[in-house]
């Protein structure tokens, strides 16, 4: 098993409806292939950890390296885990208001600043250190 957090940039903003689409869509698609982990947008710019088999990991990697929507994508950080930082997929994202937002399975509140345990900061591992950055400055 890998993590993999990548980082890129939308070429166009997303509404509301898209990242919705994009949430559910997501969810579908890593639930069917064992993906998990966690997908940040804030301010036009996406981080993402992806963890799962290294070959499913690189397959969703590669097809998103190619949608159009995004540009400027690197990858941060690729290391095996032995564990999941993030078992369940979810996504948080700023630009939809905190009733639309929670009423989406899926949604994580993490870009609205909720603060993190030792637990939380130590079960996250270096993958949520890309996470907790791109939080912060997102602010």
């Amino acid at each position: 098993m890998i993590s993999l957090t990548y980082l890129s940039t939308a070429t166009e903003p997303f509404s509301a409806a898209e990242l919705r689409d994009l949430l559910r869509t997501c969810r579908e698609k890593n639930q069917t292939v064992e993906v998990t982990g966690m997908l940040l947008y804030a301010g036009g710019h996406f981080i993402q950890t992806l963890e799962g088999a290294d070959e499913v990991v690189d397959e969703t990697f590669a097809r998103i390296e190619r949608d159009p929507k995004h540009r400027d994508v690197f990858i941060a950080l690729r290391e095996p885990a032995e564990s999941r930082s993030f078992p369940d997929w979810s996504m948080g994202f700023e630009s939809l208001s905190p009733e639309e937002a929670s009423s989406m399975p899926g949604f994580n509140a993490y870009l609205a600043g909720r603060t993190m345990s030792d637990d939380d900061r130590l079960s996250l591992g270096r993958a949520g250190v890309f996470h907790r950055v791109f939080r912060d400055r997102m602010r």
